[in-house]
């Protein structure tokens, strides 16, 4: 058996055939089982809230410790008057989530993101 850390790299296009709530299951199940789930295509605000919010449910004090998510800055984010008149929707990027007691972000910034993952 292979020892080590569990990677899912999730690709935008499967993430688009997805409602909001199977994005959050997929998520959620696989970091509940250990592993790191990385997004090409970070979820939208809403999807992030629902996802905090179905974690916070799934904490065990014995158990699942939650999850550690960071995601890279926005690109070309709209400014303030962008989005009051309709500018174009600001994409998130790629998002690495996992249990907050396996990965812990050590720096982010608009181009790195860079994490330390312990073992089971």
């Amino acid at each position: 058996m292979i020892q080590g850390v569990q990677i899912d790299l999730i690709s935008a296009e499967r993430l688009d055939k997805l409602t909001a709530m199977e994005k959050i299951r997929l998520i959620l199940d696989d970091v509940m089982e250990g592993n790191i789930v990385v997004l090409e295509k970070g979820l939208a605000p809403d999807e992030q809230s629902r996802l905090i919010e179905v974690t916070m449910r799934e904490i065990k004090p014995d158990g699942f410790s939650g999850i550690e998510m960071e995601t890279y800055p926005v690109k070309d984010a709209p400014g303030f008057f962008g989005r009051l008149f309709g500018g174009r929707r600001a994409e998130t990027r790629l998002t690495v989530i996992g249990p907050a007691n396996q990965l812990k972000m050590i720096i982010k910034d608009k181009d790195l993101i860079r994490a330390w993952v312990s073992s089971r």
